[in-house]
């Protein structure tokens, strides 16, 4: 059986499409994504924008378009916090599910989170040690903290890049003393990781979804191109001087420079430095001493709830 998988993220809307066997496994046939900037002028608000509105209605539409060619009979929709957390949500998702037929799922951001970890767990090998993933959102990042064991903690926080953006409004380049501010209100909205991370140590952090796999598409570029198997790979160990040398190199960058930054897309452009400022403050803040890509998230974990539930 074909499925398809739409993920209806705050920054872009993702498409996954998977052929299934008898004995639980699937292979991919087919992968991608949409800009919408679905938070753009009104996450704050609680608010889809009526740009924000049609950019999303478009992005469905090119989607269901690709679910046609590849014949999936079955659709599975979610959406996640640029939806769940605005007050005409269901407005915009009335509309797909009259536009398109379509039955689109809002989920928590506790839901989310255990997606995303059974997504990882699929390419990230785990053993006793605890680890910490984050996924980047546009509206909100999810915090797991895992072992060989299973999932022992997660937490949805809304500092997702959009509402960062919209609050923060950095200048170009980004200042010092705006990227201490923005700082010190990630530090002040992270209580409960602190008190889970106090309990629960870890070094390690996997980072997934757009975020780190521009990261690892710029790391990449930058070091001259890596063997293919290696572009290849679900997932990627970023060396921390690599990454260091890349933040720098953000925090330094204008919006015109970025876009022609090789690696980075265009849909991230104006929220990577706040991104990596993000990053950036986790590892040093919980002095972790290694960083691993992981290109599976929410949709992967999807297909894997699907199959194995």
């Amino acid at each position: 059986m074909r499925i398809a998988i739409i993920d209806m993220g705050t920054n872009t809307f993702n498409l996954l499409i998977v052929e299934t066997s008898d004995n639980n496994q699937y292979k991919i046939i087919f992968k991608d994504k949409a800009g919408v900037k679905l938070g753009k002028d009104g996450i704050n608000n609680k608010l889809i924008t009526p740009e924000a509105f049609e950019r999303g209605i478009n992005a469905i539409s090119q989607h269901m378009k690709s679910i046609t060619r590849f014949n999936a009979e079955n659709i599975i929709t979610t959406a996640t916090s640029g939806v769940r957390s605005t007050e005409n949500g269901k407005e915009f998702v009335d509309s797909i599910e009259n536009k398109f037929g379509l039955k689109v799922r809002i989920i928590s951001g506790d839901e989310e989170a255990e997606l995303i970890y059974r997504g990882v767990k699929q390419v990230v090998k785990f053993n006793n040690e605890n680890v910490l993933i984050l996924d980047i959102g546009g509206g909100s990042n999810e915090f797991i903290i895992a072992n060989n064991t299973g999932l022992i903690w997660k937490k949805s926080f809304k500092l997702g890049m959009a509402r960062l953006l919209d609050m923060f409004k950095p200048s170009d380049p980004i200042t010092l003393d705006q990227t201490k501010k923005v700082e010190q209100y990630i530090d002040s909205e992270l209580e409960p990781l602190y008190e889970a991370f106090e309990k629960y140590q870890a070094k390690k952090l996997i980072g997934c979804s757009g975020t780190f796999d521009s990261f690892r598409a710029m790391i990449i570029a930058k070091n001259g191109g890596i063997p293919e198997e290696v572009k290849k790979s679900k997932s990627y160990p970023i060396n921390l001087e690599d990454y260091a040398i890349l933040h720098e190199d953000l925090l330094k960058s204008t919006l015109e420079e970025r876009k022609k930054m090789e690696g980075l897309e265009l849909v991230r452009v104006e929220m990577i430095v706040l991104a990596s400022i993000f990053v950036n403050f986790i590892i040093r803040k919980f002095k972790l001493n290694s960083l691993t890509q992981s290109a599976f998230a929410i949709k992967e974990g999807m297909v894997d709830k699907i199959l194995n539930s």
